[in-house]
């Protein structure tokens, strides 16, 4: 009995914390969309979760800066981008889910550079989960 107990209450622990480390549909507003050109100011490559801090003037010419939530370093890195796919001081267009709070930040769909056309996203298995 004590062990079905502690059975439990573990599984629901961990239950909880899986869950709110994946609330991605909680964060980010999946039936909107934004898609921004900016210039790249950080770029962390990191697990769980990748980050790249682009620049993004509005329409009144004021900068603001985005925070696009990528995936993981070790899933880009599976799908061909590494630390030196994507570089501080890059012209950028990326596109996205924006969060829900209204913050800068937004769920990375795709990421692509005009320069030379890389890019990321929009293919199959090419996702933030």
């Amino acid at each position: 009995m004590k062990s079905t107990i502690s059975l439990t209450i573990t599984t629901l622990f961990f239950g909880m914390t899986l869950f709110a480390h994946h609330s991605i549909v909680g964060t980010y507003d999946y039936n909107k969309h934004v898609t921004l050109d900016g210039k790249i100011v950080q770029v962390s490559l990191r697990n769980p979760h990748s980050f790249v801090q682009v620049e993004v003037a509005d329409a009144n010419g004021v900068v603001q800066r985005w925070s696009m939530e990528w995936g993981s370093a070790a899933v880009l890195v599976n799908q061909g981008v590494d630390r030196n796919s994507f570089k501080i001081g890059d012209h950028v267009q990326v596109s996205g889910n924006p969060a829900r709070s209204g913050d800068t930040r937004a769920r990375l769909e795709t990421i692509r550079r005009p320069s030379d056309g890389l890019s990321w996203g929009g293919k199959p298995g090419q996702t933030v989960d």
